[in-house]
């Protein structure tokens, strides 16, 4: 009986493929009255009777199109749609191939005059730079989100994080009428929102705000994607309630209200969980999967996760965390454009961790064992806007400030055992650290942008600071042992940490156009960075039980001050095909740093040429070479310069180098983007070389105790290359099915200097990741994502002591969702891991299975879900990493199986007259 539901689905899908047959039809689109070519114009199939989208594509630079499809109907459709102009439409006979050849079109006189002409529905309309789609034209299920329609665009691929790319390029940020919505992380809006408010989905290239104002070209490495509402969903409000509790007292409750009125917009959302969501989403069947979908290998070590750069936890192990936070937007045009928001986030992590690590010395291995206990929450305030106010068509001041604070306490427990190639246990190190602490932070830039002629001369002036201030305090019991000789050293202490870190930076920018789209631009940038921390130290008095005694060796108040000046010259030249650019800067740097405790004291100065250039040519309408040099250099932060031993750990002691020269860098970066729209497919091919003198690396001797000694040294020599490809391919049968599939090769090779024990090494690695993907969605009923990563990894070693290492993993994934019966949702997710490099005892492969089953109730406003996470119970967090000279194993706490049963709440109401015509404000970009 169960079967039977499938039966029927696969007889359905049949008896419309056999009535469904071929056709291709072709033409070139010019302009009737002159006889132009018409590149970029749109052009469309739909079926006579009820204008349901079977295909499109728009024309090449010869005007050209060819349109291949599938299709029942007898009598089609063909509509011609091109900016400007009047729209065209043929109907024509269904058959193997139709030749059109010339089909003239005739502009719009009434919109040359600037009347508005409303238009048929176009899928597809190309203006100027900017790529627009008619949300609606694209078939997906009633209750679908923006991500649903995303998936849907040619070009435009959406991964299983949310992340989205359009032909390659990655989106970085996601509009709403032109305005930020709630983050800067996309997928909270196209997650959250339904489809069926969105009237339009424009695409063009990022900009910055400096590029908005003058009207500058991006450099199309970027894209955004402004979502345009209907007119009639463009006033009143929508939300969403989910709350689910499981095996394990597991839980997640999410909340979102949007509110909108025309030009204003209020968002307010909640959640929190004990499954590492420190996110937010609505995703239908996957949003309760935890931190770690599909980890099996991989573990992230990071300081937190976040919402809108907002710090909430410690990135390990198992976090409880809750969120609060709002939005709003307001815009007027030719007048202002605000957004604020706030986020309030409070976690709780634990964490336990073992590590095992073999170190390859020029005398000899020995290893170290590390289990580590962790425990801490997090308290963490974050408040920022972005103030755009245009005093007149030319003059605009944008004020941008960001204010946090945040609070946290932990405790760690820390041991380590180091022994000998023999395993004899040669000392051991075990720490308590209980730390409470706080820190606040202020940023604001303000910039001052004027323009002074129409052919692109301005100047522009900008302000910024960033204001951070921590206080800690610190508790440390430790013992180190040292077993060859009976030496034992204990450590009772208390460290107080005040650190005030001031930067100004203050710089002016001035565009002189040479003749139209070649400019000279002239800079100044004067730059303030300074860094006060005073780390008092004081030893337990056991006769008094206080931290009263003073340690001065461990103490310092010191002062690290850093200014620039940099004056630059830069060229460059913009024009349809072609944008060409250099900048030369001349960098003049000082810096000084005292320890008044420590009487320590010195002064660098450096004096360092610097250039940059790009070119980015287009060939076409969907192709473009993208190049980009640049060559950069990095100061070397407190903790390498310090010249006073840090020896709060007797085992490990680490002191600075002044006389470090900073790190230079050069970088050559290369990429081609192609979208075929005839063929549907997409090529991204990318490559990169950087090379790096003077390159900061440690340098660490071990002595017959295994006690290291560390400092820090300049080398020069290293370098890294790495190049891929993004090939996409999309089918589309008519209604029945569209198959897209996905290959990514890439490689990636360096070379790298170090030191092991004080010996020169070299490590050339190389590895080559192949990934293949598809996804298959038949009528909106079924959809499958299979999916499947090789990764070969090699390390060579010039030191003979130092075997080559090599090493596969494998990843296999199936990712599948079912909407059938009507108002059925069944989701598996299923990850198999394999690695080859897995020390002894670990487990070599994993398979990760998610599995979830809601069903839509009251008209698609709610659903009921249950959810398995790791069905199968094999969810591991084991990895073995190698450096240049160790080898080590880690394991770590990792969420596991858990069921869980869900209840989400739709709620919404539209209504009143909608929004202007022209939405979206300053921010996305005039077309």
């Amino acid at each position: 009986m169960k079967t039977k539901p499938l039966v029927w689905l696969l007889f359905l899908v049949t008896i419309n493929s056999l009535f469904a047959q071929d056709f291709k039809i072709t033409g070139t689109v010019k302009d009737k009255a002159d006889n132009s070519i018409l590149e970029a114009a749109t052009v469309h199939v739909e079926t006579v009777k009820d204008s349901t989208l079977v295909t499109y594509s728009i024309t090449d630079q010869n005007g050209f199109f060819e349109i291949e499809g599938k299709s029942a109907r007898k009598e089609l459709r063909i509509v011609f749609t091109y900016n400007s102009y009047k729209q065209l439409s043929k109907i024509v006979t269904r058959k193997q191939l139709v030749e059109l050849g010339v089909v003239g079109m005739e502009i719009n006189a009434q919109q040359l005059q600037g009347v508005n002409v409303v238009a048929d529905r176009v899928p597809i309309t190309v203006k100027k730079d900017t790529l627009e789609f008619n949300a609606d034209s694209f078939k997906v299920r009633p209750d679908a989100s923006v991500e649903d329609v995303l998936k849907k665009l040619p070009g435009v691929e959406v991964g299983t994080d949310g992340k989205i790319t359009v032909n390659g390029k990655e989106v970085n940020q996601v509009l709403v009428n032109g305005q930020v919505f709630f983050s800067s992380d996309p997928t909270v809006a196209t997650k959250s929102l339904p489809k069926d408010i969105i009237s339009k989905i424009q695409i063009t290239d990022s900009k910055t705000k400096e590029q908005e104002f003058t009207g500058e070209a991006g450099d199309g490495q970027t894209k955004t994607i402004n979502l345009t509402l209907k007119e009639d969903k463009n006033k009143g409000y929508m939300g969403r309630v989910s709350g689910g509790y499981g095996s394990d007292e597991r839980y997640q409750g999410n909340g979102l209200l949007n509110y909108f009125n025309k030009t204003k917009r209020l968002s307010l959302l909640a959640s929190s969980n004990n499954i590492n969501n420190a996110g937010f989403s609505f995703d239908e069947i996957y949003e309760m999967v935890g931190n770690s979908r599909g980890s099996g290998f991989n573990f992230n070590e990071n300081a937190g996760v976040s919402l809108g750069q907002l710090p909430s936890g410690f990135g390990s192990g198992i976090v409880t965390s809750s969120t609060l936070g709002g939005s709003f937007a307001d815009q007027k045009k030719n007048e202002y454009e605000i957004d604020a928001n706030y986020f309030f986030a409070y976690s709780d992590s634990y964490n336990n961790e073992v590590i095992s690590r073999e170190n390859i010395l020029p005398t000899g291995n020995f290893f170290t064992n590390t289990e580590r206990n962790f425990a801490g929450n997090t308290n963490s305030n974050r408040g920022s806007a972005n103030l755009e106010f245009d005093i007149d068509p030319t003059f605009r001041i944008t004020v941008e400030p960001t204010l946090s604070v945040n609070r946290y306490n932990s405790l760690n427990q820390n041991t380590t055992e180091s022994s000998d190639a023999f395993g004899d246990l040669i000392n051991r190190n075990s720490t308590t650290t209980r730390e409470d602490g706080f820190n606040s932070g202020f940023n604001n830039t303000t910039s001052i942008m004027k323009r002074l002629d129409t052919l692109g001369k301005y100047i522009r002036i900008r302000i910024r600071n960033t204001n951070n201030r921590t206080e800690n305090t610190a508790n440390l019991n430790a013992l180190s042992e040292v077993f060859t000789g009976d030496e034992q050293t204990a450590l009772d202490q208390q460290t107080l940490v005040d650190r005030k870190e001031d930067n100004y930076t203050l710089s002016a920018r001035f565009r002189q156009p040479l003749k139209k789209d070649v400019y000279l631009n002239f800079g100044y940038t004067y730059e303030s960075e300074q860094e006060k921390n005073n780390r008092t130290v004081f030893n337990l008095e056991e006769t008094t039980a206080s931290y009263t005694d003073f340690n001065e060796l461990l103490s310092s108040d010191f002062e690290f001050h850093v200014t620039r000046n940099i004056p630059s010259i830069g060229f460059q030249m913009n024009n349809k095909k072609m944008r060409f650019g250099v900048n030369a800067d001349w960098n003049i740097l000082s810096l000084e740093n005292a320890d008044f405790l420590q009487g320590t004291q010195f002064n660098k100065e450096y004096r360092i040429f610097t250039t940059e250039g790009w070119f980015n040519y287009t060939f076409g309408k969907n192709t473009r070479l993208y190049l980009n040099y640049n060559n950069n250099i990095r100061l070397p932060n407190v903790s390498q310069l310090q010249p006073v031993a840090d020896v709060s750990n007797p085992l490990n002691i680490i002191q600075g180098n002044p006389d470090l020269e900073p790190i230079r860098s050069k970088d050559i970066y290369l990429n081609f983007n192609n979208y075929n729209w005839k063929e549907r497919t997409g090529l991204f091919a990318y490559a990169s070389i950087g090379f790096v003198d003077d390159q900061i690396v440690p340098v660490t001797t071990t002595d017959d105790n295994l006690i290291r000694t560390t400092t820090y040294t300049n080398i020069s020599g290293n370098y890294q290359g790495w190049a891929g490809i993004n090939y996409s391919k999309n089918i589309k049968k008519d209604t029945l099915y569209t198959l897209g599939f996905r290959i990514n090769p890439g490689f990636n090779y360096s070379k790298q200097k170090s030191f092991s024990n004080g010996q020169l090494l070299e490590a050339k690695r190389f590895s080559v990741s192949p990934r293949v993907s598809a996804t298959l969605n038949v009528k909106e009923l079924l959809e499958v994502e299979p999916s499947y990563r090789f990764n070969y990894n090699q390390t060579q070693y010039n030191l003979d002591r130092l075997d080559d290492v090599s090493f596969v993993t494998h990843n296999i994934g199936l990712r599948t969702t079912s909407y059938w019966p009507r108002n059925w949702v069944f989701g598996n997710d299923i990850t198999y891991s394999y690695n080859s490099n897995v020390g002894p005892g670990f487990d070599k492969d994993a398979l990760f299975w998610n599995m979830s089953l809601g069903v839509q109730l009251f008209k698609k406003k709610a659903t009921l879900k249950v959810l398995a996470y790791d069905l199968l119970n094999q969810n591991i967090n084991t990895r073995r990493t190698t450096g240049d000279d160790f080898i080590q194993d880690f394991q770590g706490t990792v969420l596991r199986r858990y069921f869980m049963g869900s209840l989400t709440i739709k709620f919404d109401s539209f209504g009143g007259n909608g929004a202007p015509k022209r939405q979206g404000g300053r921010r996305f970009y005039r077309m």
